[in-house]
């Protein structure tokens, strides 16, 4: 979760940012993404400690294998976000502060979590905890790119 704790302070170095939109680069805004991104983070972890590990089985998933061991990266505009991490609402910066804090506080206990608590990937199925942590470092990590491209 070091990983993810350097990415956070990264996001949390673009706040200043938060109202810039480059609509060549995407629909939405830094803030936007920002906030989509810890939203993802919440989410994430919540349903991976309230998971009961006991019930969690790995079944092979050809576009986790993909995404997750092959490629290493998200590809572009191929998925849409679910509702749920999906920020609504006027964005600011005392908003995204609040979300860094709160997600800080949401990393808390991670390691104390069992190897198999797990949660529910649309796309990948059934994530226990080490492939978790590298999808939450390279979700952050993607959206942290497009950031960059917005900015450039």
């Amino acid at each position: 979760m070091n990983t993810l704790i350097l990415l956070i302070s990264k996001l949390e170095s673009k706040i200043i940012f938060y109202d810039r939109i480059n609509h060549s680069i995407s629909g939405e805004s830094v803030g936007w993404h920002i906030e989509h991104s810890l939203k993802t983070i919440d989410q994430i972890i919540i349903a991976t400690k309230n998971s009961n590990p006991e019930t969690y089985k790995w079944k092979f998933n050809f576009y986790r294998l993909l995404i997750l061991d092959i490629l290493n990266k998200i590809p572009r505009g191929k998925a849409k976000a679910p509702k749920i991490v999906r920020p609504e609402g006027t964005i600011n910066p005392e908003l995204l502060q609040l979300s860094i804090q709160k997600a800080k506080e949401n990393i808390d206990g991670w390691n104390d979590l069992n190897k198999n608590a797990f949660f529910l990937h649309p796309y990948f199925g059934d994530l226990n905890k080490k492939p978790t942590e590298k999808f939450l470092a390279l979700h952050t990590n993607h959206h942290l790119k497009i950031i960059d491209d917005i900015l450039n």
